[in-house]
Order: C-alpha cells, then structure tokens, then sequence
C-alpha cells in the first residue's frame, strides 16, 4: 500500500512539472516553457555570472575575516567589511534590485548612510562618549605629537595630485593617513564618491594594521637610550576641566575648521555627555547600542561597496599605495617631532619618542603599540597613559585636517 501511494505522488510531481509546458506555451511555439525557465534560472545563478575578477576579491574578503578573527586585528571594523566583501561579489543579475548600487535595494538604501555621511558623525558620538581626555589635558603639549602625525594627510594629498587625481580626489585620498575610517569616509563622501570604496578599505585596513606596520619605524627612528626615557606621570585632572574640555575645545576647533563641526560636534558633544555625571544613560547608549549599531552598517556597506567591477581598478591600487605611504609619514612625523620636542626639553620633562607614532588616531591601538614597544626595551616603563594624550589628539587633528581640506576643495 505504501509502494502504491509513494509511485502516485512521484506520477503527480511528474505531471506537476511536465504538464504546464502546454498550458502556458505560447503562440503554439515548441520550444519548451519548461526548459525556457531551467535557462533563465541559470542565467540569473552566480555561477553563470562569474568572471575571475569576483574570485579576487571573494578571497580578499576572506583575508579580512580571519585577520579580524584569527589575528584578532581591529575583528569590529575587519569582520563587518570582511564579510560585506563577500556580499558584494556574489555576482548578479542586474535589474532585481540586489546589489548596493542599484537603486531601491536594501543595500543601497542602508549605503545611503554611507554616501551622505551620516554614519560617520555618529560613529564621532560614540567614540566621544568612549574617550577619556585625562592625559590630553594634563600634558596639553602632547597635542603636538597628534598635529604633527597630520603632515601624512598634506603629504599624501600632494603626492595624489601628482599621479594625476583631481585636487578633490587627492584630499580624500589624503585623509587616509589620519588612520582615521569614519574621517575617510566622512570625506571622500563630500569630495569623491566615485572612490570611497577604495578609500574606506584602504583606511581601515591601515588601521587594523598598525600593529605591523608602527614598530619597524618607531625602531629604526629611535635609538636605545631614547627607548627607555621615563616620562613623569600625568597630573590630576579636576572634573571641572573634564566638563570645560569639550566645551572649550569644540569652540577652538570649530572656529578654525567650521566644515568639521559634523565630526567634532558630535566628538565633544558625546564627551560631554560622560563627563557631565548626568547624563549617563545618554553616554552609555551611545558609546556600546549605537556606535555597536552604527559599526555593523558602516562595516557591512562598506565591506558590500568593493564590486569588482568597480573596485578592481588602477586608481584602487594607486589609493593603497599612497594609504600605506601616508601611514608611514605619519607615523614618522609623530616619532620625529618627539624627538624635536626633546631639544628644548629638559630632566623629566622629556618625552618618550615613542609616543609620537600614537598621533596617528587608531584609537587605542596606536597607544598600545607605543606601550607594548616601550615594554620590550624597558619591563616596567608604561607609556600607555601618556600615549593616549597624543592618540585623542590624532583624532581630533584629522576632523580638523579634514575639515580644511573641505573647506579649501569644495
């Protein structure tokens, strides 16, 4: 009996497939609706849309994961991109509103964050609400180191324009050597569009890489005995000087770069929020559920805007040349106007070279490289705290940077 009911629901399936190819075959054409729709389907798989060039970059989105994952490298910002690499290049048929740039689809609607710039400021909010200013405002001349790293941006802005990039395209390539992502995307929204994707991976792959790529430098700039320089430790900060800090700084700030108010008016604006003592639900909400919210949709659309057929370009290689040669230069400016400093300095007052390459504002990273270098040469020297004061300044110096260069290209 069971024999018998298994062989009529195969002999119903069969009728279920072959027998509408008559009913909906039309103008009495023999081709077969059946096979018409295998084909269509086909020609709409992945596998039928597939060029090497997808490959590529499917495997760079898999280097990304396990570096955030394996390497435990920047594993927020490389795991989010990681994988939106890979949503991206799954190829497609055009015209079913799948992809990040085709208009109306789920992608490119939360890509809109992306391309008007609203997630970065948002990110800025967060991060301020995260950010202890202590250090900064002990040792204000530590503001220095986080100016100084800024000459990578102006560096790398001339070397741009020299290859051939508009002076807009060169200043968002430029603010990639803040080591600053939200920066970067921030810019390259208003300045060049075309080029965010290339840009927005270039920064947040430095970032992730700073960790690799700082020591060597900080090294070969530095010699033993300035390794180990034992810096004084950082007075007292009163909560009045918290509370006034983000006040007074985002008055200075954007008096000299109004076009930064989005990045430094949230900066401060979440900053103020922690230190005011009231306000801590407000503080909390925005340094763990938002900026967590924000991180996933930035580093997914972002991570989903490298298509290959838009990302594997000339201008994309040229973009990651000059990333990593902007990196460098910022790095070593923060290191060699350390070294500057301490020619007018004296006794205690001296600074620790290696706290300059934090001016980059990979934050915190970049003080944790300073501090586990410093570490290496001298076991009981911790420049963690001091590294922060040049490390929050980076981030304020590259909204800054950012801003002029808005100012000066638009």
């Amino acid at each position: 009996m069971k024999d018998l009911k298994y062989k009529i629901g195969l002999l119903l399936i069969l009728l279920g497939i072959f027998f509408p190819m008559t009913m909906f075959a039309s103008d009495g054409s023999e081709t077969s609706v059946v096979m018409d729709s295998l084909q269509k389907f086909w020609a709409n798989t992945a596998f039928a849309n597939f060029e090497f060039k997808y490959l590529i970059m499917i495997v760079i989105g898999l280097v990304f994961i396990y570096l955030g994952i394996g390497k435990g490298w920047e594993p927020l910002l490389l795991v989010p991109i990681g994988f939106g690499i890979l949503v991206g290049n799954v190829p497609f048929t055009e015209g079913y509103k799948v992809g990040i740039y085709e208009e109306g689809s789920v992608m490119n609607i939360l890509y809109g964050g992306v391309i008007n710039g609203w997630y970065p400021p948002l990110i800025f909010l967060g991060i301020g609400a995260m950010t202890d200013f202590s250090s900064l405002i002990s040792n204000p001349k530590l503001m220095l180191l986080g100016a100084a790293a800024q000459i990578g941006i102006f560096a790398t802005f001339i070397g741009a324009y020299a290859l051939g990039f508009t002076p807009a395209q060169a200043g968002a390539i430029g603010i990639i050597g803040g080591a600053d992502g939200p920066t970067a995307i921030f810019l390259s929204s208003k300045l060049a569009p075309e080029l965010m994707g290339a840009i927005a991976v270039a920064a947040y792959s430095y970032m992730a890489l700073v960790p690799v790529i700082q020591p060597p430098i900080m090294k070969l700039l530095t010699n033993s005995k300035e390794r180990v320089i034992r810096m004084k430790p950082p007075r007292q900060v009163t909560k009045i000087e918290k509370i006034a800090f983000p006040i007074v700084g985002l008055l200075l700030t954007t008096f000299i770069s109004p076009s930064a108010m989005p990045l430094l008016g949230m900066l401060f604006f979440g900053n103020l929020l922690k230190e005011s003592g009231v306000t801590e639900r407000l503080a909390e909400t925005a340094r763990f559920a938002l900026i967590n919210t924000i991180t996933i949709l930035l580093g997914l659309t972002v991570g989903a805007s490298t298509q290959a057929d838009r990302f594997l370009t000339t201008d994309s290689v040229m973009i990651f040349g000059l990333g990593a040669a902007s990196f460098v230069v910022a790095t070593s400016s923060g290191v060699l106007f350390a070294k500057l400093m301490n020619v007018f300095l004296k006794g205690n007052n001296k600074i620790n070279p290696l706290i300059g390459s934090s001016g980059v504002s990979a934050v915190p990273d970049a003080a944790r490289v300073s501090q586990e270098v410093g570490l290496h040469y001298d076991k009981t020297n911790h420049l963690l705290m001091h590294a922060m004061a040049p490390n929050v300044a980076g981030v304020i110096g590259s909204a800054v940077a950012a801003g002029i260069l808005l100012s000066m290209l638009t």
